[in-house]
């Protein structure tokens, strides 16, 4: 009898832990086409450094996401974050700085700059805190899947990763 109290009152514990986060609404559907956010542009680490401490200074966590058009999970990523709930949310709490990472041949000496491995999949997402802290660098390459998550599931990503300034 106390075994399934315990397996219960579990459930409802983890239960709780998913309410912190807000619900998408039916008014968040994955437009096509989707998103082309990559713009081909080389990016040197002092310009990566000013996006960063632009983002701090307006109260903005910066979020850095490496990848490609030719990638569809990087677009299936960027169109889940173009949702009206998602885009308003990411437009509250970050500011978000896609990088191309062509064939793996440009940008990638960036990854190395920010302290994360520089291999092959993308999309890559940094999330760092107001003190230029990484605070997801286990998870930073967990989107290579993108296409394979639920809207929802992303989206409790970010919100999970909210700094207090």
């Amino acid at each position: 009898m106390h075994k399934y109290f315990f397996y219960f009152l579990t459930l409802i514990v983890s239960m709780d832990s998913f309410t912190d986060f807000d619900m998408l609404s039916s008014e968040d559907v994955l437009s096509t086409p989707l998103p082309l956010p990559y713009d081909e542009q080389i990016i040197d680490s002092s310009e990566l450094d000013k996006f960063i401490n632009q983002s701090i200074n307006n109260d903005k966590q910066p979020v850095v996401i490496f990848g490609g058009n030719w990638c569809p999970d990087c677009r299936i990523l960027a169109g889940t974050l173009a949702m009206p709930t998602i885009k308003k949310f990411l437009q509250q709490h970050y500011q978000v700085m896609h990088i191309d990472v062509g064939r793996y041949d440009r940008n990638m000496e960036l990854m190395n700059h920010l302290n994360i491995e520089p291999k092959k999949g993308v999309p890559r997402v940094v999330i760092l805190d107001f003190k230029k802290n990484i605070v997801n660098s286990s998870t930073s390459s967990e989107w290579t899947t993108a296409r394979d998550r639920k809207e929802q599931e992303i989206y409790d990503y970010f919100q999970k990763f909210v700094s207090d300034n």
